[in-house]
C-alpha cells in the first residue's frame, strides 16, 4: 500500500465523526467513576456532554459525506455503553432513597439492556445480508426520553437532601413522567425493531 492509499484509509477511518465517537466512549467511561462517588452534578454535566456527541457526530457525518462503516458500529455501539451504564449505575444509587414509581429500577435497567442487545443482534443479521437497518425516528424519541430520565434522576441525586426532605414538586413530576415514557418508549421501539426485521426476513 502506498503513501497515498494509507492517508485515505486513515482518513476514513479515523474521522471526525468517529473521534468525536470516541470521546463518548471516554465521557461514558468519566461518568460511571463520578456516579458511585456521589459527583451527580459533575456526572450531569458529562452526561448532558457525552449525549450532545451523539447528535453532533451524526450531523457532522452526513453533511460532510464522511459516514464509515466504523461509525455505523462505533456510533450506537457508544450510545448503548452510555445509556445502558447509565441505568444500571442509577438503579443502585437509587434504590433506597427513592419512591418505586419515581426512580429507575433495577428491571428497567434490564429492559434497556434487553432491548439494545436485541436490536443489535438484528441489526448485525439484517446487515451482515447487505439490508438497511438504520435507526428509526421511534429509536430517536427513545434515546431522547432516556436522556432526559437520566438527567432529571442525576438532578434528583443531587438534590436528595440528609434530612429526607421531599424533592420540588416539578422534580419528582419530570422523574416519574420521564422515567416511565423512557421504558414505554424503549418497549414500543424495540417491538418497531423486530416487525421491520420479521417484515425484511420474510
Amino acid at each position: 500500500m502506498n503513501n497515498s492509499e494509507q492517508t485515505v484509509t486513515n482518513s476514513e477511518i479515523f474521522n471526525v465523526p468517529n473521534k468525536i465517537s470516541a470521546a463518548r466512549l471516554v465521557l461514558a467511561v468519566v461518568f460511571f467513576i463520578l456516579l458511585p462517588l456521589n459527583f451527580y452534578w459533575a456526572g450531569l454535566v458529562v452526561f448532558v456532554i457525552a449525549a450532545g456527541t451523539d447528535w453532533v457526530d451524526g450531523w457532522y457525518a452526513r453533511k460532510y459525506d464522511m459516514v464509515t462503516k466504523l461509525g455505523r458500529v462505533l456510533d450506537p455501539f457508544c450510545d448503548k455503553i452510555l445509556i445502558c451504564g447509565a441505568y444500571i449505575l442509577l438503579a443502585v444509587e437509587m434504590e433506597a432513597d427513592f419512591p418505586w414509581y419515581g426512580k429507575i429500577a433495577g428491571w428497567m435497567a434490564v429492559v434497556v439492556v434487553g432491548r439494545e442487545l436485541l436490536v443489535t443482534v438484528l441489526r448485525s443479521m439484517i446487515e451482515g445480508a447487505g439490508g438497511d437497518f438504520s435507526a428509526k425516528m421511534a429509536g430517536k424519541l427513545k434515546m431522547g426520553f432516556q436522556c432526559v430520565a437520566v438527567g432529571a434522576c442525576l438532578v434528583g441525586l443531587a438534590l436528595l437532601s440528609p434530612e429526607g426532605e421531599s424533592l420540588p414538586m416539578w422534580l419528582e413530576i419530570t422523574i416519574v413522567g420521564s422515567v416511565w415514557l423512557s421504558v414505554i418508549s424503549t418497549v414500543h421501539s424495540g417491538l418497531l425493531y423486530v416487525k421491520a426485521a420479521g417484515a425484511y426476513l420474510k
